[in-house]
């Protein structure tokens, strides 16, 4: 029998994993599949660090849509605090309990304190939202990398023991513990106390014959041609020194942008027009123009994928 994570049926193999996972049009190769599993089978979060575009995030919701359960994203930025993340106080309520309690000339202080800081007096965000579903939701803490250092700090209880302390009132516990996949694109460093309370895995660049495989399932409907020529041409480019390499995203992405120009296979002008949807950075662009681009498109042309 699989295991429960509380009403959520988990797979009970690392192949149930690739699977299920395949089922929602993840394509996930078996080293991520294994930290996975291992991941929810030990009720263990998941770190996941790479390159942006490599199936992080996506990974996160597609586990969520397959085990039918609610996903709760913490979107990392600088300066994301407390009140974004886990819990505010309702303070209008307090307010009008406060001026409530004056026009009945309240007097019991401890009284009015409890009233002010009841858990109905708590407005949830994703952090606290997490431990407080009767189903295990898939808790999703995004690009950590890009929060500032003392996050790392506050998230340690929560990964640790899935509870939350909230000092005007106290500890709440997770009522089902979340399935918790954390994201970094490694624009710095994640503090070593929280890495040791994780499993960690690194989501590198696909080969040539998966990010095909992607492809295919993402971009339905394009020439076979073109998507070989795609990938072949975008695995060449990763190998040059770029400000930032696509991703996975950026292949799907250009494909789709491809078969709406009605293309079935790649040309220089088609490619040189186009490299705004693979490249985000103008020096990039600039560099792959004309020349280069032309010596990757002949190389694919000249070998051609498996």
């Amino acid at each position: 029998m699989p295991a429960m994570h509380d009403s959520v049926t988990l797979p009970a193999s690392v192949d149930a994993v690739v699977g299920l996972l395949q089922d929602q049009n993840y394509v996930c190769d078996r080293p991520l599949a294994t930290a996975l599993f291992l991941s929810l089978k030990l009720q263990r979060p998941l770190f996941l660090e790479g390159a942006p575009g490599v199936g992080k995030t996506e990974l996160a919701k597609t586990l969520a849509r397959a085990l039918n359960t609610q996903l709760l994203r913490v979107q990392c930025y600088e300066g994301l605090d407390v009140a974004q993340t886990a819990y505010e106080w309702n303070v209008a309520r307090q307010m009008i309990e406060i001026r409530l309690a004056e026009a009945a000339h309240e007097v019991d202080r401890a009284a009015l304190a409890r009233n002010l800081y009841a858990r109905d007096m708590l407005i949830e965000r994703p952090l606290l939202q997490a431990l407080t579903q009767t189903r295990s939701p898939v808790l999703l803490i995004d690009e950590l990398d890009r929060a500032d250092e003392p996050f790392d700090a506050f998230l340690l209880e929560v990964l640790a023991e899935n509870q939350l302390t909230i000092p005007e009132y106290g500890t709440v516990v997770a009522t089902a513990p979340p399935i918790t996949l954390i994201t970094s694109n490694r624009t710095r460093e994640i503090h070593d106390a929280l890495r040791r309370r994780c499993l960690y895995h690194w989501v590198g660049y696909p080969s040539a014959e998966r990010e095909l495989e992607i492809v295919r399932l993402k971009a339905p409907g394009a020439a076979e041609r073109l998507y070989r020529e795609v990938v072949g041409f975008v695995q060449r480019m990763r190998a040059l020194e770029l400000f930032k390499a696509p991703g996975v995203a950026e292949t799907i992405d250009w494909t789709q942008a491809l078969m709406a120009l009605n293309g079935q296979q790649l040309d220089a002008t088609t490619v040189n027009d186009t490299l705004g949807v693979l490249l985000k950075h103008q020096d990039d662009i600039s560099r792959l123009q004309g020349g280069e681009a032309a010596r990757l498109l002949g190389e694919v042309r000249a070998q051609a994928l498996p």
